[in-house]
């Protein structure tokens, strides 16, 4: 009296989300220009139900400095890519060359006036 079960039929159905070569090939790009500033250290891949992460690094002990998640297409209003610094939402979209903007920009830092 044995009961065959299949365990695919019990588990949840979740999607999937990874970064595709394109996708990873623009995120390794900024990611490498700021390690070779000497800004950023580490990062790291995750995927979630429903979500891809990639998390930038400045120590590799410490928490990321920018998140950016990517979600199923359509699932999100706003976008498909959603960038977060230390927790705050700064940017969304549907592009992720247009996210990935905000890091490619300089960023600004003080100089003092020597006399």
């Amino acid at each position: 009296m044995t009961t065959l079960v299949r365990l695919a039929d019990y588990r949840l159905r979740r999607s999937c989300i990874f970064f595709n070569r394109i996708e990873l090939n623009q995120l390794l790009s900024v990611y490498s220009r700021r390690v070779a500033r000497g800004e950023w250290r580490d990062y790291a891949i995750d995927h979630r139900s429903g979500v891809a992460v990639f998390s930038f690094f400045r120590h590799s002990s410490a928490r990321p400095i920018y998140t950016l998640m990517k979600f199923a297409p359509g699932a999100r209003r706003r976008g498909d890519y959603v960038l977060t610094h230390e927790g705050r939402r700064i940017k969304e979209g549907r592009n992720l060359a247009d996210v990935l903007a905000v890091l490619r920009t300089p960023a600004l830092s003080v100089v003092a006036k020597s006399l």
